[in-house]
């Protein structure tokens, strides 16, 4: 019985230890697949498990309880992980928390539900944050104009912007494609669905969702958002009570007092800018930075762009939007390739920009309960994607720092909210 009873304890202890075994997945140099380790967070958080997001320790490493289970999946998918006692554990969280270090711990509480806006006919690899969602293996729905101007967006916590134009104009695209195969079907479909939900133009379908997307925001919704999505969406906010498409997209010339009709006050990122109304030019204002048309004379290989450094403490937002393993990033073009920073309303977060220069490239604000970022250019491992390119293989970049931005929006939301230190 005596021996019985000292294997019983022995035993016990053992399943003590184990529990406080740790996992770090690490996000430096070391990890193999920092793509797919975001994917692995979010697996966690969708069974229930602690995460704990590590802030400024060793790029934004994730600290979670150790099991077989998870163990398993990290080697499937290819995530580097190591093994921590929960004596080690211990000192690392001792380290982080000294109120000396630029560090912090967040707790990420649940998996937030996502859905990305993006027009039927378009496919994952037409978007850069549909690819990094799909390589990561983190799921989302899609959903269009029916879902947003029928009330679904409640059933959502993350809402991410396919390369849409807000502004009723096709992107643009008039000059270079209006004879294009692809170009005649989006403009006879978004004429279809304008007319299916009651507006007698596109423009005024889209920024009818313009304004159910900023009504999620305000309610505490998190809004994503790259390249055209970001302007074209300010923009149309802006024109709500003027028409600024010509004749060639809506078959009405425009308001010749538009510039003088946009109220700024309405927009969530940017103020005093001026519209272009001109069909021939893909451009939509002079937010972007620098214009897409002409095209600029740019060298990819002296093209980068510097994350901020906040304090992980006293401002945990931004440091969650900017965990990353470099800070200075290869920079790539879209047809919003950055924004202009003078143009940029003062409540606004820059959390990266050209430095040298009045591009800023990456942007955070709070709008109501919510919030919204944008982050300019199309894709951050092909510095200038055309029309009918290939798709970006994300194998050939599981360490790219670039996508590693978007799914830091990504977990964003699942972060436990935190009293601010005054």
């Amino acid at each position: 019985m005596k021996t019985l009873f000292s294997f019983a304890c022995a035993l016990l202890c053992a399943c003590a230890c184990i529990s406080q075994q740790k996992i770090l997945i690490p996000m430096d140099l070391r990890q193999a697949d920092h793509l797919k380790s975001y994917g692995v967070a979010f697996w966690c958080l969708e069974r229930g498990l602690d995460v704990e997001w590590l802030l400024n320790y060793r790029g934004g490493s994730f600290l979670m309880d150790n099991s077989p289970l998870l163990a398993n999946e990290c080697r499937v998918r290819g995530v580097t992980v190591e093994p921590v006692s929960g004596a080690d554990a211990a000192t690392i969280l001792s380290h982080i928390t000294d109120e000396n270090s630029n560090m912090d711990v967040v707790k990420l509480e649940k998996a937030p539900k996502i859905a990305v806006y993006v027009p039927p006919t378009f496919n994952p690899w037409d978007d850069a944050v549909t690819l990094a969602l799909e390589y990561a293996e983190i799921p989302y729905k899609k959903i269009w104009d029916d879902e947003v101007l029928g009330g679904k967006l409640s059933e959502y916590d993350w809402v991410h912007l396919h390369h849409e134009d807000f502004t009723g104009q096709y992107g643009k695209f008039y000059a270079t494609h209006r004879f294009s195969a692809w170009y005649i079907e989006q403009q006879q479909l978004y004429e279809q669905k304008a007319k299916e939900l009651g507006y007698a133009k596109v423009s005024d379908e889209k920024k009818a969702v313009a304004r159910a997307l900023r009504d999620f925001v305000a309610g505490g919704g998190f809004m994503f958002a790259m390249c055209s999505a970001t302007d074209s969406y300010d923009i149309a906010l802006a024109a709500e009570h003027t028409d600024i498409c010509d004749a060639v997209f809506d078959g009405d010339p425009p308001d010749p007092d538009a510039q003088q009709r946009l109220d700024f006050s309405k927009c969530l990122a940017f103020r005093n800018f001026a519209i272009d109304m001109n069909p021939m030019r893909y451009e939509y204002s002079d937010i972007d930075i620098p214009p897409s048309d002409p095209v600029p004379l740019r060298d990819p290989n002296t093209d980068y762009f510097t994350l901020f450094e906040f304090s992980a403490k006293y401002d945990p937002v931004p440091t969650m939007l900017t965990q990353n393993h470099v800070n200075v990033i290869k920079g790539f073009m879209g047809q919003t390739t950055a924004f202009k920073k003078t143009l940029i309303k003062p409540s606004v977060v820059v959390l990266a920009e050209r430095e040298g220069t009045e591009e800023v490239k990456y942007l955070h604000g709070n709008f109501g309960r919510g919030t919204f970022t944008f982050y300019g250019g199309h894709d951050p491992e092909d510095y200038q994607h055309a029309v009918g390119d290939p798709p970006t293989v994300l194998s050939l970049h599981k360490n790219s720092p670039g996508y590693r931005l978007i799914l830091n929006n990504v977990l964003f939301p699942a972060a436990k909210k935190k009293q601010q230190k005054t």
